[in-house]
């Protein structure tokens, strides 16, 4: 059994709903071009509009053929592009892999210059599941307690049997944010959060294009938002009136 067959129907679920409000929320057209850091062309299959994206990650993908994606090969901590290059800039369960605190502060700082607008997604740190190893709490133990523990008492341990090794790098690649990083890696966004069943499975950095070159950082909203409710563009768009 693959890890992924696990939890993909959950995945599906939110990034569809996900993707849906992103659309409403910026008002994305078919001419909107987007920079996707770390991400794939299939969250893009999930909307019916096309707009361009540049795929940014690490790896080059392969082309898929389809014209509306650009992928680049590069480190999201160190965009090649102009400051407010894109109108758009989306990324969804990245900056929870990049790094230490030091990295993790490059890429919001990256994504902050190079987007008028941004979207940025993570899954909570105090979610009770971690969503990587599929498991209650394990987020908050100790690493020699926690590299002990996932082989043997984690869903992703026990389908994939990976090796001792293969356990320690991946929890080295991970860095779960609570809703205070999040506000201080994105001070001039809006957060909001995505709720499981009452409690807060993600987090959303969200910064709306502004009609001037006023800052309105002092407009934003302090309390985080439940973007999983019924939420229309209009409605998120007073988060910065």
């Amino acid at each position: 059994m693959n890890i992924h067959s696990v939890y993909k129907p959950f995945q599906l679920y939110f990034r569809r709903k996900r993707m849906a409000q992103f659309v409403d929320l910026f008002g994305i057209q078919d001419h909107t071009e987007i920079l996707d850091v770390g991400g794939a062309p299939v969250n893009w299959h999930m909307i019916e509009r096309r707009p361009k994206v540049i795929l940014f990650n690490l790896d080059s993908s392969a082309d898929t053929g389809d014209g509306r994606f650009t992928f680049v090969k590069g480190d999201g901590r160190d965009l090649p592009y102009e400051d407010q290059q894109f109108k758009v800039v989306y990324s969804n369960s990245v900056i929870e892999h990049v790094g230490g605190p030091e990295d993790q502060q490059r890429f919001a700082d990256e994504i902050r210059r190079v987007g008028a607008a941004y979207y940025v997604q993570t899954p909570n740190k105090y979610f009770p599941v971690e969503p990587h190893f599929i498991t209650l709490g394990l987020q908050w133990l100790p690493f020699f307690i926690k590299r002990k523990l996932v082989r043997w008492c984690s869903v992703w341990g026990l389908v994939t049997r990976p090796s001792q090794v293969t356990v320690d790098e991946f929890i080295h690649s991970i860095r779960l944010l609570s809703i205070k990083d999040m506000k201080r890696l994105f001070p001039d966004a809006h957060i909001v959060v995505e709720h499981f069943l009452f409690m807060t499975k993600s987090i959303i950095a969200v910064k709306l294009e502004q009609p001037s070159a006023v800052s309105t950082s002092n407009h934003l909203n302090p309390n985080p938002v439940n973007l999983c409710a019924s939420v229309t563009a209009r409605e998120a768009r007073s988060l910065v009136a």
